[in-house]
């Protein structure tokens, strides 16, 4: 049994504590790429996997920017672990959402017990560029599943794997034991960031799940579920940011300048040309982990709304999550490139691994391009027009 967190001081706390032990091996197991099994077993038995679940079922239901402090704290550590129970979490919102009494008994008991959930959401592509969309098929008091997935962050490590699909045109969640018959996973991520989320892919040959392990969605009502997803996201690239500082910052420490022309102190970290140029990017990193906390709140509040005000909320809550996405985009991608600027090159050496966290940068931000963030935060105040609820 996992230990289960009660407060969110105890979740930020535990976090801060795993994250350091996860931080020592972070290099070498992304130079290498050796799957973080063992870390993802101590995250299970920590009782972080269980912070969202509600108090009623005896979680600690936690904030929502409390979570967000979490994923950022284990990102900062190793940017794969942080990102490895996005889906985990994205898949009990989802249950909060459109579950049912029953199946969110379960699921809550499940995760509270140490179990991880996985994630087969993006259907593959077919020749002609086409999605090949996943479909339910009854069969026998339930239905049977076929498809290909990829981008499947979690699978390899859960012990259940939502997969979406198309069941009479509407969308669904099968709740699927990862050791059904039927079901593969394929580590077969090659992605130059990241490298040890295994993110890689699904296969289902006529897979039979239980009718009452499906959830349909409903994606047409006014919803908090996407701005969830994006704190998700735009915690891993914050952390990723704040990772990249402080590795920086202990490199800096350490240097000492070859006097080339201009050169106006001894040691790198007295130069004012260097601390200004540090400090633009801290600033640009502690905006990032602001916008992050405050983007959480104003998920909380739309959810604690009474329902004639949800939909104002909720949409205050899509640009406030946008606006975070896109600034958290922005801190880890120049934080993790432009700090190489203020050292030699003996920063690029490959046994630092210093270069990892550009990679996971690059890496993670194409998944949902901050043009997009940009665009709706813009919309929302130029025309009025809130982000929708959920992705395509």
């Amino acid at each position: 049994m996992a230990h289960v967190i009660k407060t969110d001081g105890e979740a930020i706390a535990v976090a801060r504590e795993l994250a350091a032990s996860f931080g020592a091996g972070a290099a070498r197991r992304d130079a290498e790429r050796v799957l973080p099994v063992a870390e993802i077993e101590a995250l299970s038995d920590s009782g972080l996997l269980g912070i969202t679940v509600p108090a009623e079922h005896g979680g600690a239901g936690v904030r929502t920017a409390t979570l967000g402090s979490v994923i950022r704290e284990l990102s900062a550590a190793d940017a794969s672990i942080g990102q490895i129970p996005q889906n985990h979490f994205w898949y009990l919102d989802s249950l909060r959402e459109h579950g049912t009494p029953g199946q969110q008994a379960f699921f809550h008991a499940e995760v509270l017990a140490g179990r991880r959930l996985g994630n087969a959401a993006v259907d593959a592509r077919g020749p002609d560029g086409e999605r090949e969309r996943a479909t339910l098929r009854p069969h026998d008091g339930g239905y049977l599943i076929s498809g290909r997935k990829i981008y499947s962050t979690g699978a390899l490590f859960a012990h259940w794997i939502p997969v979406t699909a198309l069941d009479e045109d509407s969308h669904s969640v099968a709740f699927v034991p990862r050791d059904t018959p039927g079901l593969t996973v394929v580590d077969d991520w090659d992605g130059f960031g990241q490298r040890t989320t295994a993110s890689g892919t699904v296969l289902l040959e006529d897979v039979f799940v239980p009718a009452d392990r499906v959830m349909p969605v409903r994606r047409d009502d006014v919803s908090t579920f996407r701005s969830f997803g994006l704190l998700i996201h735009a915690a891993i690239d914050t952390g990723i940011a704040e990772g990249t500082l402080s590795d920086a910052a202990a490199f800096l420490r350490g240097y000492v300048k070859g006097g080339w022309p201009g050169a106006q102190a001894e040691k790198v970290v007295e130069d004012p040309v260097v601390v200004q140029l540090f400090g633009e990017l801290a600033v640009l990193t502690r905006a990032a982990r602001a916008l992050l906390e405050s983007a959480g709140d104003a998920v909380d509040r739309a959810r604690s709304a009474p329902p004639e005000e949800l939909p104002a909320l909720a949409a205050e809550a899509a640009v406030a999550m946008a606006a975070a996405r896109a600034q958290a985009d922005r801190a880890a991608n120049r934080v993790s490139a432009e700090w190489f600027e203020l050292a030699g090159a003996s920063a690029a050496r490959l046994p630092l691994g210093l270069d990892r966290h550009w990679r996971n940068a690059r890496t993670h931000t194409v998944h949902d391009p901050r043009r997009a963030k940009v665009h709706d935060v813009g919309d929302y105040h130029l025309n009025g027009i809130a982000p929708r609820s959920f992705p395509r």
